[in-house]
Formats: structure tokens, sequence, C-alpha cells
């Protein structure tokens, strides 16, 4: 049987809900009506307010979000600010069209991919060299990614043509990538369009769907394992053997390869063509192994040049050494005559 309650609790709790149904608390609503001003409280009224007399005015600007050349519902800030970010870090993307993938070819191609990637092995320490940080093993932070190539665009413009740091004199003045001075900068820029820039030569790439493969560091040995994947071309990039990876040859996989196509890529901020993606990819040694044959290059020139200038000298000292002796022969012979005439 359920406990029952006394008349004088049961009458307590029909009070107590009676008070809280009747007394209704004026709520408190806060009016901002631009930046920088005060806040001020205003208390809710009994009598019904009319629609849209807590509208806030058009300019409010919220104090969490700076200013955008850009309305909120037109924009894709956060791409584009990761756009911008990805090709201020990343010094080298390559660039691929692709037609019609679907997401299980997608998940395939990502998944050789990762296979090709993890075979690279993890460039050893020179012996004895303490100075130099120890190698990074970057086959985890390789990605492909699909673009937005309207958003990337722009991102591609503010990068290229917007200076923040020239801009932070002029007084109230946002410098951010969303901000109208970047805005009015890549308008400015997009009239006339220098020919050599790395935009121009980049945009042609940029038409329809493109995909891009993100470098954290420029590594031969890695970008050579991504083109014998995702564009193989022996015998400088060969495809891996159906023995040792099985999968690669598997009939989705081979058909998101070929809606695969290499149109180019960014390495140091220079663009390269398919040929010269491959030349890069076709580096022995990596970046250190060139670095090392420039630095012999320029050893070598320099002492060239610096035989080619000892040798004349010595050409010019004997010279004028030889001249100094036949001069003093010459007078010698002279006087010796002299005497045995007399």
């Amino acid at each position: 049987m359920p406990p029952r309650i006394n008349c004088s609790a049961r009458s307590s709790v029909s009070r107590a809900i009676q008070r809280t149904t009747t007394c209704q608390k004026p709520t408190v609503i806060l009016l901002q009506k631009s930046r920088g001003t005060s806040r001020c409280y205003a208390s809710a009224s009994a009598s019904p307010m009319p629609v849209g007399a807590l509208r806030l005015p058009d300019n409010y600007i919220p104090p969490t979000q700076p200013p955008s050349a850009r309305r909120p519902d037109q924009r894709k800030s956060q791409l584009l600010r990761s756009y911008t970010a990805l090709l201020r870090s990343a010094p080298l993307i390559l660039f691929f069209q692709h037609s019609n993938l679907t997401g299980v070819e997608w998940a395939a191609i990502r998944r050789e991919l990762r296979a090709a990637l993890a075979k690279v092995p993890t460039p050893a320490a020179e012996p004895g060299d303490s100075s130099s940080t120890p190698p990074v093993d970057i086959s985890s932070s390789i990605e492909l990614q699909v673009l937005r190539t309207r958003i990337f665009n722009i991102a591609f413009k503010v990068v290229e043509f917007f200076d923040a740091d020239a801009q932070k004199s002029k007084p109230n003045a946002y410098t951010h990538d969303l901000s109208s001075t970047a805005y009015e900068a890549i308008n400015q820029a997009a009239a006339a369009v220098d020919e050599s820039s790395v935009y121009a030569q980049v945009a042609p790439l940029l038409v329809g769907p493109v995909a891009a493969i993100i470098f954290p560091a420029v590594s031969p040995a890695h970008l050579a394992a991504v083109l014998s994947v995702l564009a193989p071309s022996p015998p400088a990039f060969p495809a891996p053997s159906r023995k040792k990876n099985p999968g690669y040859y598997d009939a989705t996989a081979q058909s998101g390869l070929q809606k695969l196509l290499l149109v180019g890529g960014r390495i140091e901020d220079r663009v390269f063509d398919h040929e010269g993606v491959r030349w890069v990819g076709g580096i022995e040694g990596g970046v250190d192994s060139l670095r090392a044959q420039l630095v012999a290059m320029l050893h070598s020139a320099g002492l060239g040049l610096t035989t080619a200038l000892e040798g004349h000298g010595k050409g010019l000292w004997l010279a004028l050494e030889g001249r100094r002796t036949q001069l003093e022969e010459e007078a010698n012979g002279g006087t010796k005559k002299e005497e045995a005439t007399e």
C-alpha cells in the first residue's frame, strides 16, 4: 500500500504549486546596439511586446566575430581560412583532376596511398653530426584532399596578392583573410594579373573537380611513392607489382585510379608541370643530396676561378721576369762590348 500524505503536508504542497503558477519573475533581456557601447538591461512587462521590438541593428557586430567582407550566409569562412593556412604552410602540393569518383573508389585510393607511403624508409641521421635535427617520418602527415575549386581560387588570390604586414600601418584596418582590406586587395590584383606570378600559372589547373596531395615537407622519396601509385610511368616510377601489392589491382582501385589525372604541382612557391614533378621525384638521395651536389658545383666553380686567376697572374709574372732578365743581359752585354773596344 502506498504511503499516505498528511493533510497539512498535502495542503502545503498545493499552496506552493499555486504560488509558482501565479507568480512570474520578469525575464532579463540583454540589448547591445553596437560594438563598444555600454550594456542596457530591460525588464519584460506583463503586456505583450510587438514583433520586432528587440531586433538587433543592421550594423551589429558580435564581439567574438571580427567583421568580414562577406555576409555569413554567403561565405565559407572556415574553409577559406583552412585553404589559406594550407597554402602558406605546405611546401609541396600536387594537383589531380578527377571525374565522378565514388566513395568506395576514394577509399581504395587512400588505402593504396597509405600502403605505398608506409614502405618509404625513414632517412637515417648522419653519424657524428649532432647539430642536425633528427629525421621525421612524414608518411602519416601526407593526405589526399578534395578541393572546392572556387573557394580555393579565392584563397590562392589572398595568399598571393594580399600582404597583411603592409596593411597594419593603416588605422582601424583589419588584416585577416576575411577582412574587407583583403577583399579589396584581391579585386585590385585581379584587374591586372601578372602572367609570371604563381597564381597565373596555377589558375588554369584549377578547372573542374580537383584533388590535392599535401606534403608537409619536400621529400623526393615520398613524392616518388605517390607518383608510382597515382600516376605510374615506368621505368622511373613503375606501378607496384601484383605479387607485392595485390590490392592495387583490385577492380575498384583500378577504376578510381583511371579517373585521376596529374596536372601539375606547386613546390617551394614554384609551379611545375607533370614533367617537372617527375624530375623532382627522381632526385636520388632527396633534397640533402641535391644540396650536396650544389655545394660541390659551387666549390668546383670557385676552385676553377681561383686556378684561372692564379694562372694568369703566374703567366704575367713570368713574362715580366723574362723581360727583366732580357734587359739585364742586354745592359750587361753592352757594357762588356764597350770595355772590349777600349
